[in-house]
């Protein structure tokens, strides 16, 4: 069901144009086979915008459905170039003003897909999808902010004499796989916290030998997947009641989009077992030269093994030795207490206000009620650790 105020703030220039081919169409209706080509061309990774994972978002993930896409096609108008998942302002924050949002894709990257055979074309022609769509804003969310897709997006506007608004930001630690995986963690930890780490792998040894295992192909992938939800469902996101497998329509969608990128060599699980007794696991996700390490489950009963962090430690070796991956996003917060001693690499990732014409009022409204909400969330941000003391 398309909701009234986005009927009301997002469609009226459509309607303009009601002979020609829509600005914003339902995501579904985006050519898979044009997506897939789109996403091993784009100029800038982001495996959360890969088609099998953000259709199976859409179609049943909780809070994440339905979204729309701003497609952008060459001159030809046969090839797509640029792809931005959106929804309305009103759907994302019930603020009822003309802007489109950045659909977002469970995980915490969405920089959208840009040709690099043609970026500033595709940015340009994305602009003009969401003017024609009657939006006055685009708001990206968790873009990075110095990616190659936000640098073509920003000298399409400063030809147009249009400037981003930074709504907020964060830096987000990522890893270098260039590097040699043990140099590397040898530096970034140092040798009495190796040493302390070794010391608790040994003692995990004593429930079974204590094994690092890649799940990639079909058969496998399930089981593992299986696994990982059982994982993540036991510990602290299962007390608080936000792991994937406890809502029916989360769990559909990473049933449905891990074996689907699996097929094509862009997902694979990452488990530790210690003997037959799995105590760690992580999805994670490939895109290009880059992966997404997208969550984490642990078994609480090991913990003073610190199973996620030998999970992590493997990992980072795994990816290192991998010649076809050049980095990896941890997709985590700020100041993340378990990856950010580990993969030292830092990138800046902010939420970003778009205007679309210049000198434009309704863009001054829309950054104010922006502002405010920016403001509650982070009181009550500060209020839920409090109480969480």
């Amino acid at each position: 069901m398309v909701d009234t105020a986005q009927q009301a703030t997002i469609h009226p220039a459509s309607a303009r144009h009601a002979g020609a081919a829509p600005a914003r169409i339902p995501l579904a209706a985006v050519d898979t086979g044009q997506w897939r080509a789109l996403a091993q061309r784009a100029i800038e990774p982001n495996g959360y915008y890969l088609p099998a994972w953000e259709l199976a978002v859409s179609a049943t993930a909780g809070g994440r459905t339905d979204a729309s896409a701003l497609p952008a096609f060459d001159g030809s108008s046969t090839r797509l170039i640029g792809l931005m998942p959106v929804i309305s302002l009103w759907r994302a924050w019930k603020i009822p003003l003309p802007a489109l949002v950045s659909a977002h894709p469970y995980g915490t990257l969405c920089s959208p897909l840009l040709d690099r055979d043609a970026p500033l074309e595709a940015a340009t022609h994305l602009l003009q999808q969401a003017r024609e769509a009657g939006a006055h804003a685009l708001v990206l969310n968790d873009v990075a902010l110095d990616g190659a897709a936000m640098k073509a997006l920003e000298q399409i506007l400063n030809r147009d004499g249009l400037k981003p608004r930074i709504l907020s930001s964060y830096i987000r630690a990522s890893l270098d796989a260039t590097q040699d995986g043990e140099t590397l963690l040898r530096d970034a930890l140092g040798a009495k916290k190796l040493k302390e780490l070794r010391r608790q792998h040994h003692r995990l040894e004593e429930h079974g030998p204590v094994a690092f295992e890649v799940a990639r192909s079909s058969g496998e992938i399930g089981r593992a997947l299986e696994n990982f939800l059982q994982l993540e469902a036991s510990g602290w996101k299962g007390k608080r009641g936000t792991a994937l497998v406890q809502h029916a329509g989360d769990a559909t969608f990473i049933r449905r989009a891990v074996p689907a990128l699996a097929e094509t060599a862009q997902c694979e699980i990452v488990t530790l077992r210690a003997g037959t007794t799995p105590v760690a696991s992580g999805i994670v996700l490939r895109h290009q030269d880059r992966a997404f390490f997208f969550k984490l489950g642990i078994d609480e009963r090991f913990a003073k093994y610190s199973p996620g962090v030998q999970l992590t430690l493997d990992l980072t070796r795994h990816l290192c030795a991998d010649p076809a991956i050049a980095s990896a996003d941890s997709t985590a917060s700020a100041d993340h207490p378990m990856i950010n001693p580990i993969w030292r690499g830092r990138f800046a990732i902010g939420d970003v206000l778009i205007p679309l014409r210049r000198h434009d009022p309704v863009v001054t409204l829309i950054h104010a009620a922006l502002l405010g909400l920016n403001a509650a969330h982070q009181t009550a941000r500060r209020v839920v650790r409090r109480l969480r003391k």
